[in-house]
């Protein structure tokens, strides 16, 4: 079956806010869409395409990947390449499309990690499964302690130079190795953009000097995982697992022994307070990370194009009250302090 030529919703750039990332020239959607999963050679490449195709119609030009993502690893870039040639191809200057390297992805000592043999052809071989001359942002997606900080930095900003990304970025770095990464950068004449933490109302880690760091180095920050693996949502408040979580799929790293009744009672908290504000807990988590300055954007994951819509929805409310944030933060100090969870 052939697809119809795919025209863009005319009003996109009505439906969305946008946010400069860090001190640069770029801006990006307040809500992004991470192709982590559902993207892959196992889910219904129609389905992959409706969603891409519906986030760009509500003015989120901003598409995130990595080289190992999908089942099997490579097949996400892959996906989203044939939707680029058959679909979006001709509205690439308009989109934002991003790849890492630095997790396992092919056998022997060279596939994975940060060296330059690795950053490199990973690159090359992303690039060709997308069809791209270029990614807008590249990132190291984890710190490598066995490979000099020096080698990974110098490699991020040979890319830069040779045109195969117009940006280079972080992911997964602690602070003061994030510092440091950013410090080399600029000695090689290249400035980092952005950097990609995990970040939700459960796994607040950034607020212990990254995100101090980012602020000194005027760098944006993409938070990941802002709904923790689904905790955040209406997915398990009844206690019960659904047969379509990760927890079940044995995907991501949620466990169920991670369900205490800590966690569990604290979500349901949660998901009054959303009520009082007339959104779901997934929505208020959203832009309660959305409220911090430092953040430009979150990435959000979508099986359907009706979750989609409900996470954009979320953008309708953004503001707090004094009261709401406390209400809010009492139970946040009573679940974030279970060492169950994180």
């Amino acid at each position: 079956m052939i697809n119809e030529r795919y025209v863009a919703d005319g009003s996109r750039y009505n439906r969305m806010r946008y946010r400069r990332c860090g001190n640069s020239g770029l801006l990006l959607p307040e809500i992004s869409l991470g192709l982590w999963q559902h993207f892959s050679d196992i889910d219904v490449y129609a389905d992959c395409r409706k969603i891409i195709l519906r986030a760009f119609d509500m003015g989120i030009t901003h598409f995130d990947l990595a080289n190992n993502y999908g089942q099997p690893a490579g097949s996400t870039e892959t996906n989203f390449g044939r939707i680029l040639k058959e679909d979006l191809g001709h509205y690439r200057d308009e989109m934002i499309i991003t790849t890492k390297a630095g997790y396992d992805m092919w056998p022997g000592p060279y596939g994975e990690w940060g060296s330059r043999k690795y950053l490199i052809a990973s690159l090359d071989q992303s690039l060709r499964r997308m069809g791209l001359d270029y990614v807008d942002i590249f990132y190291s997606h984890r710190p490598d302690e066995s490979t000099p900080l020096e080698e990974t930095m110098e490699t991020l900003a040979h890319i830069v130079k040779q045109g195969k990304a117009l940006y280079v970025g972080l992911s997964n770095y602690p602070p003061e190795m994030t510092r440091k990464a950013v410090t080399l950068l600029q000695e090689y004449g290249v400035r980092c953009l952005v950097h990609q933490p995990q970040y939700s109302m459960l796994n607040r880690e950034p607020e212990k000097g990254l995100l101090k760091v980012l602020t000194e180095k005027k760098m944006g920050c993409v938070a990941f995982q802002p709904l923790a693996q689904g905790l955040l949502t209406n997915k398990y408040l009844n206690g019960t697992i659904p047969d379509d979580s990760r927890i079940h799929k044995g995907v991501g790293a949620l466990k169920e022994s991670q369900l205490n009744t800590t966690i569990l009672n604290g979500v349901r908290l949660l998901d009054l307070r959303a009520a009082e504000r007339g959104q779901t807990l997934a929505q208020m988590a959203l832009v309660w990370l959305l409220k911090k300055k430092q953040i430009t954007s979150v990435l959000v994951g979508a099986s359907s194009v009706k979750q989609l819509e409900e996470n954009v929805a979320a953008l309708k409310n953004p503001f707090f009250s004094d009261e709401e944030l406390n209400k809010i933060e009492k139970i946040l100090n009573v679940m974030n302090n279970d060492k169950a969870l994180y």
